[in-house]
């Protein structure tokens, strides 16, 4: 390894992340060694880290390298690994445009929840493809407190239990997971959002990310949101053939999500690079073993 490692900051409305360029997939990031970047005070500070890898050098990547060139090694905060998200990719684009990989337009992302479409568009925001929503049967309830509410299992490469409810301060603080039931539902944990109207085809949430806390934004979850409102509102676009077009205003900015006839659904936003700089290893060495 060598004395330095570069790396970049970046968010997606709010939704921040560090991102370690390693092409070759040279870097060796253990989970402890991730949670301590991730760090807000002892680190760079952020929800995830960003680990940018050709999928020809990624072991859990290789089979998608005919389709897409690059692969993002997802980990959250805590160091452990994700399926899917869909700020990050948004994030992730945005850093291979500046970096000089890839220019305005389409371009495919290697995920551990399969290939995603991206396109980069001149004013800025990115569009990512996220895939079919997965709506699993059984009935699930969230707490928080002594409140309750049902909540609807959306998987959108990663689970989510999403709960309408009638004020977001009643998601609490958010700091710990907030109980759900059956267990058997999320056997690895769940991202769980709280959601309020705000208009016709405009709602807002809180999210609790697993293995994060409460984040300032949740692409996935508000795709998972997104289509929750939908099916409650009586619109499935896969049977009337009429897409249904969703704001979701999130702590850190706004997401328009669209769920087409096809069910694929479309993630809209901003993606910016703050920062870049570079990590001395000899730190992150002694942070991983501390």
């Amino acid at each position: 390894m060598s004395t330095r490692i570069p790396f970049l900051k970046g968010h997606g409305t709010e939704n921040d992340f560090v991102i370690v360029p390693d092409p070759e997939n040279a870097v060796d990031l253990p989970p402890a060694a991730v949670a301590a970047l991730c760090d807000r005070r002892a680190g760079i500070g952020g929800d995830g880290l960003l680990h940018v890898v050709r999928s020809a050098a990624h072991p859990e990547a290789k089979g998608m390298a005919a389709e897409a060139e690059w692969f993002m090694d997802y980990r959250n905060g805590d160091g452990s690994i994700a399926e899917m998200c869909g700020n990050g990719v948004r994030v992730f684009a945005r850093y291979l445009q500046r970096a000089g990989h890839v220019s305005e337009g389409d371009l495919a992302v290697a995920t551990r929840g399969g290939v995603k479409t991206v396109r980069i568009a001149k004013d800025g925001d990115v569009t990512v493809g996220m895939g079919k929503a997965v709506l699993p049967e059984g009935d699930v309830t969230v707490s928080v407190g002594e409140r309750s509410w049902p909540a609807r299992n959306v998987n959108m490469g990663n689970p989510h239990a999403v709960a309408f409810v009638d004020d977001l301060s009643h998601a609490g603080d958010l700091l710990s997971p907030p109980p759900f039931s059956p267990a058997s539902a999320y056997p690895d944990g769940v991202n769980v959002e709280f959601v309020v109207d705000r208009g016709p085809g405009h709602v807002a949430l809180r999210v609790h990310e697993r293995g994060a806390g409460e984040t300032r934004s949740c692409g996935t979850g508000a795709c998972a949101v997104a289509v929750a409102t939908a099916r409650r509102d009586g619109a499935d676009p896969t049977a009337t053939g009429t897409p249904a077009t969703y704001t979701v205003d999130v702590p850190g900015g706004t997401l328009v999500i669209t769920e087409r006839p096809d069910g694929e659904i479309e993630m809209t936003g901003p993606a910016v690079i703050v920062a870049e700089g570079e990590i001395d290893a000899d730190w992150l060495d002694t942070a991983t073993r501390a």
